[in-house]
């Protein structure tokens, strides 16, 4: 089943649209005096963890000299399952979702952080299951078995 919107907004594309949103939202809805008094340890934290899984992910890609571009899984060249991806299958998009949670935290806002489920939602099914699908194809034997073994996410 093909969509058109499968593979056509880029992940750093939908990332800068979730953190525009995350913004607008924090910035005309209050904030929560609470998560401001910890803002820089808690965005501090998740910023961290969120520059760890991507820069994994990108050093696990470059082992195995295999492509990182997210529109065309189909040029895949080898199945990645060291390093970070033995632990999530992708841990790019984990980052991603970890540094919106830091820019929402230093904002200050509880409900500017909606936008992350949706970003989540949105790139299972418009990025990850056509990934997967591609995937699938280029590693009959191997990706479902991968699949069994590690969580899609965390």
């Amino acid at each position: 089943m093909n969509n058109s919107l499968e593979l056509k907004i880029n992940p750093p594309l939908q990332m800068l649209i979730s953190l525009i949103l995350i913004y607008v939202i924090a910035s005309t809805l209050p904030v929560s005096v609470t998560l401001l008094e910890y803002k820089w340890s808690l965005g501090g934290v998740c910023l961290a963890i969120g520059l760890f899984f991507n820069a994994a992910g990108g050093v696990s890609f470059r082992s195995e000299k295999t492509t990182g571009n997210p529109n065309k899984p189909e040029t895949t060249s080898s199945l990645v399952t060291s390093g970070i991806y033995r632990f999530t299958r992708n841990p790019m998009y984990v980052g991603l979702l970890f540094l919106l949670l830091a820019w929402a935290i230093y904002l200050g806002s509880f409900l500017s952080m909606l936008v992350i489920p949706l970003f989540q939602q949105y790139m299972t099914r418009f990025q990850i299951i056509p990934e997967e699908r591609a995937l699938e194809a280029l590693f009959t034997d191997q990706f479902p078995h991968y699949c069994s073994q590690v969580r899609r996410w965390l």
